[in-house]
């Protein structure tokens, strides 16, 4: 019998898998037994391992990706009995060596022993057997309650679940059995799916979060595809908070072509895109490329244009520079010769044709800036630079975009500088930039910026630090704060290893952090 429910009514897709940042373990606090030996499984040459090193209730987990004895679709229930009991249960007298009713249900964790039901999950032809027992189930979702105990209930001892990846049904279960939650990057959309088809809040939260921390702008656009798909409001912010700053980077990742279209026309028509347009333009017809590629059609200009459909005049043409549109835009086939002489004679002509393409360019993000010192001063005698590194350590309390700092400049008049400035997390540089500005010897602090923005996490010390080139003289700051608020962020700081040139928390260098972030306090709920 072929698994079917709607969870009351909510349907949702599988998931594409997602490659994220380095896995991260979740654990429920527990006190379990050794684990018992995994359902009968597969001989195969090309295996992928699923771990689950949690407290006392671990076992590894193998899914082949060639036919075994539970690995098909003409598997049936004997295929699941090839095994009879898991390690933990071998001992006719098992249940005297485990002293609390959670050891005990861990034990029965992917075990054949007392199974009443037996799940065939995965695509036709790549299937797993997996054991399970009914009481458990539906103690832990409200829909499992439903397909054995309801009113519809059915008797059958083997279920199918084609939608389904075997680690991720295995990892919901953990979570049932155990009340344990350990996911991994290449697994974990498809556990937010589970969790989400079988109505288990806890495990989708858990999901929902590991997603929320491995946010990137490599990853986000993705992300925010598959957030708007699972209904989930938070994770669908965070991801817009970093496409928002990370535009060009997050438009140019991989991941990008492979969005859905509600995705792509709620980006392209994006008011707070930190990018230019010609990047957007340049994004929409990556994507429509492989759409193109999906419908089995060639990616001629005319097919990237049927494939954009309206989503085309959600970019803003008109507010390109002349150069970017002369010189790309233009040139590219895409729009009509028509459409390319009214873009043409808008940006020349003193009257302007009207135009299929939005005229007013994006608002972007407002830069926003903290403020560590409450005075600055100079004095004759410093503040003085000799190649010598000023550095400043920081932290936050929410996630952030540091765009660059602002340093003072000149004490004995006018004066250019050259600068490196540079941002490091545990040693390792995360950015940096050779650059310049002029001081007119005022005491106002003097704007440099980094290449991209970079992301900063909260509760983690990121260095910052400047080493500048001229006149040696400058003002300094004083007064300095260990914490400051601006809008919704709260900024600690502290003294800098390797800062050589005197600056740290109480004066000195680097004044000023330039940031993207959230500008108001978040309402308490």
């Amino acid at each position: 019998m072929a698994e079917s429910c709607n969870n009351g009514g909510f349907s949702i897709t599988p998931p594409n898998s997602v490659s994220q940042r380095e896995a991260m373990q979740i654990l429920q606090p527990a006190s379990a037994p050794t684990s018992p030996l995994a359902s009968p499984n597969l001989t195969s040459t090309t295996s992928t391992t699923f771990s689950l090193n949690v407290a006392g209730c671990s076992s590894e987990m193998t899914t082949s990706n060639s036919n075994g004895s539970c690995s098909n679709t003409t598997s049936n229930s004997s295929s699941c009995l090839l095994l009879q009991h898991g390690q933990g249960t071998v001992d006719p007298n098992w249940q005297a060596t485990k002293p609390s009713v959670r050891e005990r249900n861990a034990a029965m964790f992917n075990n054949e022993l007392m199974a009443d039901v037996r799940f065939m999950v995965g695509n036709p032809g790549h299937t797993q057997c997996i054991p399970a027992h009914k009481y458990v189930l539906a103690t832990g979702s409200s829909v499992f309650y439903a397909m054995f105990y309801g009113g519809l209930a059915d008797d059958k001892e083997e279920i199918e679940v084609p939608d389904v990846e075997p680690p991720a049904f295995l990892t919901l279960l953990k979570y049932l059995y155990c009340d344990e939650i350990q996911l991994e990057a290449d697994t974990v959309l498809s556990t937010l799916y589970v969790a989400k088809k079988y109505i288990v809040p806890h495990l989708a939260r858990a999901c929902v979060n590991y997603l929320e921390t491995s946010l990137t702008a490599k990853n986000a656009c993705l992300l925010l595809s598959q957030s708007r798909l699972f209904e989930e409001p938070d994770l669908m912010q965070r991801c817009w908070e970093v496409i928002d700053a990370q535009a060009e980077m997050a438009l140019r990742s991989e991941g990008f072509v492979d969005i859905d279209m509600a995705t792509l026309e709620s980006v392209l028509s994006r008011e707070t895109l930190n990018c230019k347009e010609m990047h957007l333009f340049e994004a929409a017809l990556n994507w429509a490329g492989a759409e193109c590629l999906r419908k089995e059609i060639d990616a001629t200009a005319d097919n990237k244009r049927a494939v954009l459909g309206t989503a085309l005049f959600l970019v803003r043409l008109p507010t390109m520079s002349l150069e970017d549109f002369a010189n790309s835009a233009a040139q590219l086939g895409v729009l009509t010769p028509q459409e390319t002489i009214d873009i043409f004679l808008h940006f020349t002509a003193h009257s302007k044709p009207m135009l299929s393409f939005p005229t007013r360019a994006r608002a972007g993000l407002k830069p926003q800036v903290c403020h560590r010192f409450q005075s600055c001063a100079y004095r004759s005698n410093q503040w003085r630079y000799r190649g010598r590194c000023d550095s400043i350590q920081f932290s936050v309390d929410k996630r952030i975009f540091v765009v660059g700092f602002g340093l003072y400049g000149s004490s004995n008049g006018a004066a250019d500088y050259t600068v490196k400035i540079e941002l490091k997390r545990l040693g390792r540089v995360l950015a940096e930039h050779n650059t310049k500005f002029f001081s007119d010897g005022s005491s106002n602090t003097f704007h440099v910026y980094f290449e991209h923005p970079i992301q900063v996490e909260p509760e983690s010390y990121y260095t910052a630090s400047a080493i500048l080139d001229g006149v040696e003289l400058s003002y300094f700051g004083q007064e300095g704060m260990s914490e400051a608020a601006v809008g919704a962020v709260t900024f600690q700081f502290q003294c800098s290893s390797e800062s050589t040139n005197g600056t740290g928390v109480q004066g000195g260098q680097i004044p000023e952090l330039i940031f993207y972030g959230p500008s108001q306090p978040l309402e308490d709920h």
